[in-house]
């Protein structure tokens, strides 16, 4: 296993860039990138564009120097190769399979904009694969619920990294675009389900809410790698936020996680999620300590 850098040859904004990319793993490249002090905005799907003034700190790091040709073959070799094409063949694919779940089929003109808002670019932990993951996620606790369904499509439809300030504009658009499409008492319900995911402390016996915020947390207990993808993700949608103050923040919501006890509320939840989940939370929690 290799990470490999190309000579800075590619000019931007004032200076030379190069290249950054594994040859076996995506897991070694990141770590690489984080110990030299690249931004989480350097990586573009398979590499990470660096400047010149970081290309010593990345051999000093452990990165091979190599040719441009050799880096490109390497990486396509590896398996991680994620041209631009294949990423929006995929994304358009992904759109197509979602709109086929909307629950609302007589509004297809909503699902569609919620759909451009979950895709918009510079979104990372919060994008169309999350929307399926979550979607996944209910059906996996045997809910079918339309409100339920709707509080899922609408958390995080809006989101810009503001805590409570995202949830409620999002329950502001759940109320404004579902007028004349459910009744009034059911949308005054979906507004309330959104907000709930603020805190994550649904009373007892409020299955739709304990439902709603279980899927939400359902990415904690994603199997290793995909955790660590959503990891990386979560920085990346925090990138202008200095390492040292994220990384303290980060911690500040993982030991809140950590304390909630119950984490999950529904009684599969529990059953089935929480073992994986507190593994990650801890291994997450070691790793910014």
């Amino acid at each position: 296993m290799a990470v490999l850098i190309d000579r800075p040859a590619w000019p931007a904004h004032d200076t030379l860039f190069c290249h950054l990319v594994s040859d076996s793993s995506p897991e070694e490249l990141h770590d690489l990138a984080e110990r030299v002090g690249l931004p989480p905005r350097a990586f573009d799907r398979d590499h990470y564009d660096v400047p010149a003034r970081l290309y010593d700190s990345c051999v000093a790091a452990g990165a091979i120097p190599t040719d441009s040709r050799t880096l490109v073959v390497a990486l396509r070799r590896s398996g991680l190769r994620r041209p631009k094409a294949v990423v929006q063949a995929e994304n358009q694919a992904l759109r197509a399979q979602l709109l086929g779940r909307w629950p609302l089929p007589q509004a297809p003109g909503v699902a569609k904009d919620l759909l451009d808002r979950w895709g918009a670019l510079g979104r990372y932990s919060r994008d169309l694969r999350r929307l399926e993951e979550r979607l996944t996620a209910l059906r996996s606790l045997q809910c079918d619920d339309l409100l339920v369904t709707l509080a899922v499509w609408y958390h995080d439809a809006v989101f810009e990294g503001r805590r409570g300030a995202d949830e409620d504009e999002s329950a502001q658009l759940a109320e404004h675009q579902l007028a004349g499409l459910v009744s009034d008492d059911q949308r005054a319900e979906v507004v309330r389900l959104v907000r709930t995911t603020i805190m994550h402390n649904p009373e007892p016996g409020d299955w739709r809410a304990e439902h709603v915020c279980d899927v939400d947390l359902a990415v904690l207990a994603a199997p290793p790698d995909r955790y660590d993808e959503y990891r990386r993700q979560v920085r990346r949608d925090y990138a202008e936020v200095p390492l040292d103050r994220y990384r303290e923040g980060r911690l500040a919501v993982l030991n809140h996680l950590a304390s909630l006890d119950p984490l999950f509320h529904t009684a599969r939840a529990r059953e089935h999620w929480t073992p994986a989940a507190r593994a990650n939370i801890a291994r997450d929690r070691a790793m910014l300590n």
